[in-house]
């Protein structure tokens, strides 16, 4: 007991200053630079810098890196995660200081937003002009929404873009994570996710050959019309399912082959679509059990949904009992 009440007295120390309630009000709305921080708090970069510092120590901030730039928040692990959470919450929103506040990141965030759709209205006709080529995107949503393994909790959307697949599914999962290396995708992907108000979804850039993730961490991974892009698929699906759990799920969603040849000058494709017997065998490789793919044909260009299961297997320590005669 004791030992609990010093650990709550220290949370509540690193917290008890007015520029680190309103660091961690903010965190609790987005995941924060320390030149974000900067900006919207109107403070020095050392003072900022050595408040975020006593609160990540405290335990009540978390920092990651994304890209060059290293980010903060709200602790996601552990018994303080709840604790922190239900703090923040309770912070009133109509606080002068926390209100202005958040009044300064909507601006910020509404200006890159609108550098992000500028990004995207540039390039609109032409992932316009794609679309009308294949099945309906909604098609496509509701059958992975279909094909999610019972009890997923967490999920992991390999290159995101807008988020749009991440607000589909994240409703369905305990926690959802989406990556991609363009920043206008990320920036435009976070505005999209803080409009559809889902507070269980996080963004990271990331490179889809070296996930920022430990191993064996989410139960469903989904890669949607991003491997015609890549430049080893392979390579690609073995990262995927080094990060899948035992037992789990990996969805990739692509082309079926064809021969649209325009679509490497014109839309950057380096793959014109893979045959069944290559995505299986690269998913087979990787260590994966392959299951019946399925196709939806379109007006030119075919989708293919394929999936595969990562095997539960025994662990070597059980194995070793075993070798000496102690069963489990």
């Amino acid at each position: 007991m004791n030992e609990f009440m010093d650990h709550l007295l220290t949370l509540l120390r690193a917290a008890a200053e007015d520029t680190r309630l309103r660091i961690l009000a903010l965190a609790a709305r987005e995941d924060l630079t320390v030149s974000d921080y900067v900006h919207v708090l109107g403070q020095s970069q050392p003072r900022v810098s050595r408040h975020l510092k006593l609160v990540v120590e405290a335990g009540l901030l978390e920092r990651f890196r994304e890209g060059q730039f290293t980010r903060f928040r709200l602790v996601t692990a552990g018994e303080d995660a709840a604790l922190v959470r239900e703090f923040v919450r309770r912070l009133d929103p109509k606080h002068p200081r926390i209100a202005t506040d958040r009044a300064r990141l909507d601006a910020l965030q509404q200006r890159r937003q609108n550098a992000a759709a500028r990004f995207f209205r540039d390039n609109a006709q032409r992932w316009d002009e794609l679309r009308a080529l294949h099945v309906a995107d909604r098609e496509i949503e509701r059958a992975l929404a279909h094909h999610l393994p019972l009890g997923a909790r967490r999920l992991l959307d390999i290159g995101t873009g807008t988020g749009r697949l991440l607000e589909v599914l994240a409703p369905k999962v305990v926690q959802a994570v989406g990556v991609d290396q363009s920043r206008e995708m990320l920036a435009l992907a976070r505005a999209n996710l803080a409009r559809a108000g889902l507070d269980n979804v996080e963004i990271r850039q990331g490179d889809m050959y070296a996930l920022p993730f430990e191993a064996d961490g989410f139960d469903v991974v989904t890669i949607h019309h991003v491997l015609h892009y890549a430049d080893d698929p392979a390579a690609a699906l073995a990262e995927a399912a080094r990060v899948v759990r035992p037992g789990g799920t990996v969805l990739v969603v692509d082309f079926s082959p064809h021969d649209m040849v325009e679509l490497k000058r014109e839309h950057a494709h380096v793959h014109l679509g893979f045959a069944d017997n290559q995505v299986q065998g690269w998913l087979r490789s990787a260590g994966l059990n392959v299951l019946e793919p399925i196709h939806f044909p379109g007006r030119r260009l075919m989708t293919g949904i394929w999936r595969a299961e990562r095997e539960l297997v025994q662990r070597p320590a059980l194995a070793a009992d075993h070798s000496h005669g102690v069963p489990r």
